[in-house]
């Protein structure tokens, strides 16, 4: 968990707190108004915390179901969701496996995980969604992308190059790429929201049939 902090069992990331609301700003427009919302490599947990409070008023029938692949990430999402009874306790997921022990979700949600994570994982993520999302509903993508075989700023570029010089199957994924592994896997490509310091949410909706 490099660069977080940590007290007790809860950990803390310094980026949620700078990109929460502009994520929560998309989450009220897509998201169902009661079911089950799976997120994905829910990392320290402080997003599930965070969204389930600004939404529990407006839509008092969703549940959030995070998991993460890393005990201790675990251990956080279950520190930080104490109080909050509209949050499963994090389930041990990890997004490249064939199988995942969820039965089915009414929304996918994943934050930051693709470019810190190989290929697979993204490829196991589109399989996944596609498998549990009934017709019509989400999958929620938020990170930075490349678009057009390039760069969206230079400080994605840097970002990229220290992310490949950490572990050469990471890096900033090519949004076209995306878009294309989630087709084949039955999702299609809904609406793409230009978010701060470079950042895009993609949204997918499992297609009919």
């Amino acid at each position: 968990m490099r660069g977080w902090a940590a007290s007790g069992d809860a950990l803390t990331a310094p980026a949620v707190a700078r990109n929460r609301d502009a994520i929560l700003a998309v989450l009220r427009r897509v998201l169902p108004e009661r079911g089950t919302v799976l997120e994905v490599a829910s990392g320290s947990g402080e997003h599930a915390a965070y969204f389930a409070a600004e939404l529990g008023a407006a839509r008092p029938g969703l549940r959030w179901q995070p998991s993460d692949p890393e005990p201790a990430a675990r251990r956080s999402v279950d520190a930080h969701a104490t109080g909050h009874p509209a949050i499963a306790p994090a389930l041990a997921l990890d997004a490249a496996a064939p199988d995942w022990p969820a039965a089915a979700a009414d929304a996918v949600l994943c934050i930051n995980m693709i470019h810190i994570a190989p290929w697979a994982a993204c490829l196991g993520l589109m399989a996944g969604a596609g498998r549990l999302l009934p017709p019509g509903a989400p999958l929620v993508l938020y990170g930075p992308f490349r678009e057009e075989d390039r760069h969206t700023a230079p400080s994605n570029a840097a970002f990229d190059a220290d992310l490949r010089a950490r572990d050469p199957a990471w890096g900033v994924r090519d949004r076209e790429a995306v878009t294309a592994a989630a087709a084949a896997r039955g999702l299609a490509f809904a609406e793409r929201i230009a978010l701060p310091a470079n950042n895009l949410c993609l949204v997918y909706r499992r297609a009919a049939g």
